[in-house]
């Protein structure tokens, strides 16, 4: 007798193989960027023109595509506008980049954080404990600091230079409110730059498309945040690994600094972040 779970796991995964092959064809599209020729089209898709041509005419009729009337090249119809559209509204950041935390803390072996920002500042939002023996103790909703953490600097680095002034300020009048407040547990807060030399620190953070700490907030521990953008080119995540100095390799093209950027990058194409912000790892306008 058949095994009926196997056999339905089977069919749960058996798909159309005409859909997937003439996706090949809308792939190839979206990946050139703008209008194709059929032969061209074709190529890239790895199929003759002759078998391109009938899925063509069926995304068409859907609007999937269109064709120029003039020049006869292909191009994405008002079907796939609206279902980016939707796609793009529909996409979460904190959903889209949390399953990428694992493995990311595996690789790099420390703990990875996501934070986004708040109402009041840098927020973290998820966090991924590092396989080593060796953690680092922070909560969800903990608020970093925005001069003295890479996260914070991240954030700072990629608004507008007069509202990371005022941001900068407001911490310094909560800080001056409560001098004798640190965190629990955590040594008193290092003293914050003067808007002159934030602003260094925020240009070195835009040069690399990264941001570190090296034992600012607790020393011996170092940190390191990558940007994650959405499709207007906007700032939505920071992605953060922190751990113990002796083994954080804070080299802006070290090992952890590749795998954050890479991370942060699959997070910005899934957002829709244009390839120009996510290559540079800057927005247009910084």
């Amino acid at each position: 007798m058949a095994n009926s779970k196997g056999e339905g796991a089977d069919r749960a995964q058996r798909g159309i193989q005409s859909i997937e092959v003439g996706g090949q064809v809308l792939l190839a599209l979206a990946h050139h960027g703008r209008p194709m020729a059929l032969k061209d089209l074709a190529r890239e898709a790895g199929m003759a023109p002759a078998k391109a041509h009938p899925y063509l005419v069926s995304f068409a009729r859907i609007g999937m595509i269109e064709q120029d009337r003039l020049s006869g090249a292909y191009f994405l119809g008002p079907l796939a506008l609206q279902l980016g559209l939707i796609s793009l509204q529909q996409a979460n950041p904190v959903q889209v980049a949390t399953p990428l935390l694992g493995e990311l803390a595996q690789r790099i072996g420390h703990t990875v954080a996501l934070a986004v920002w708040g109402t009041r500042g840098a927020t973290l939002v998820r966090l991924e404990e590092s396989p080593a023996a060796v953690h680092v103790n922070m909560r969800h909703g903990t608020v970093f600091s925005l001069a003295n953490t890479a996260s914070g600097r991240l954030f700072a680095a990629f608004q507008a230079p007069a509202a990371a002034q005022q941001q900068l300020e407001a911490e310094r009048r909560r800080r001056k409110a409560r001098p004798d407040a640190p965190i629990a547990g955590m040594p008193p807060a290092p003293p914050l730059p003067t808007w002159k030399d934030f602003k260094k620190q925020l240009t070195e953070v835009r040069a690399h498309g990264l941001s570190r700490s090296v034992g600012e907030v607790v020393p011996g521990v170092n940190a390191m945040a990558a940007p994650a953008f959405d499709h207007s080119g906007a700032l939505v995540l920071a992605l953060t690994a922190i751990g113990p100095a002796g083994v954080f390799d804070t080299r802006w093209e070290g090992a952890i600094a590749r795998a954050l950027k890479a991370c942060a990058d699959q997070v910005s194409q899934r957002l829709g972040a244009p390839a120009s912000v996510r290559k540079k790892g800057i927005r247009s306008d910084a």
